[in-house]
């Protein structure tokens, strides 16, 4: 059997918001899987998936650019060590400077991207690498995302962590803010059900059979359970069906956007090491939490 660390149990705590020594018993019963554990949560105790923000798991910033007529718009990830050199004037600087490159170039990976060239001249590898010197720390670009709006592109950046492009046609300039706000917020995975990825949907319905097959309720109701839990997930991801985080819990986002007369043509969401593990010893924490377990 593997063994099961007091940061396992932690860590799968803070994803489900369950208690330790449930979570404890689903890794024991997992094997040590995390995703395992997580799901056998989620079917016995109706714990919900774990958010984006949750899942942050390596330091750096978004850098974000929009053209001035809204047209055009990129963002970009670049990673670093520690959160000390995530606040480095100069890392941020070269972060926002290879978003405007990615705007203008439409680079086709990263690899590509790093041979393109800064307003100074030198080429984005260059820069990277004498930042590196500079600072003594490893940094990369981990990904990139350029968008051409079919209305106008309205932006956020929280902190520096979080990211946002919308592309809204219709409405005002603060409406778009409010959307990108609301995005950052409540990290839609789509703007509508038509976006959310078939294997999400059919995990969240797989979830779902295994949790109303323990009800012990005849067919037909097992089945009406099974698709009112997918669709509540599906109101909970996707952008239009959300509450919109500003009003009252009443007004979803597509109640809203129909009122300002406009419509959301899609988004881009990045959170700094999203689906990044990053490996923490603290032995200290580990002996706490496992003698309270």
């Amino acid at each position: 059997m593997a063994e099961i660390s007091a940061s396992m149990v932690m860590d799968l705590r803070q994803r489900t918001g369950l208690g330790m020594m449930e979570c404890k018993k689903a890794l024991s019963e997992s094997g040590g899987d995390m995703a395992k554990a997580e799901d056998l949560l989620r079917i016995k105790s109706g714990a919900k998936a774990s958010k984006a923000a949750s899942r942050v798991a390596a330091e750096g910033v978004i850098g974000l650019w929009v053209a001035p007529d809204g047209k055009t718009g990129a963002m970009v990830e670049v990673n670093c060590e520690t959160d000390f050199v995530a606040r480095n004037d100069d890392f941020k600087a070269f972060a926002q400077e290879v978003a405007q490159v990615v705007a203008r170039d439409n680079p086709a990976d990263v690899a590509a991207l790093g041979e393109r060239k800064l307003a100074s001249g030198d080429t984005i590898e260059a820069r990277r690498t004498a930042l590196v010197q500079k600072i003594g720390e490893n940094m990369s670009i981990r990904r990139f995302a350029r968008r051409e709006a079919k209305g106008i592109l309205a932006s956020y950046v929280h902190g520096v962590k979080i990211g946002v492009l919308v592309d809204v046609s219709g409405g005002d300039a603060q409406l778009g803010k409010d959307l990108a706000m609301h995005i950052a917020a409540s990290k839609p995975l789509a703007v509508d059900k038509s976006g959310v990825p078939a294997d999400i949907v059919a995990k969240e319905r797989e979830i779902a059979a295994a949790r109303a097959a323990e009800s012990g309720k005849p067919a037909n109701i097992v089945e009406k359970m099974i698709e009112g839990a997918v669709a509540k997930f599906l109101s909970e991801v996707t952008l239009l069906a959300q509450a919109f985080v500003k009003g009252d819990g009443k007004q979803t986002v597509e109640q809203l956007a129909k009122a300002s007369g406009a419509t959301v043509e899609g988004f881009t969401l990045y959170v700094v090491g999203e689906g990044i593990e990053k490996k923490k010893d603290d032995f200290a924490a580990e002996v706490a939490a496992m003698a309270k377990a």
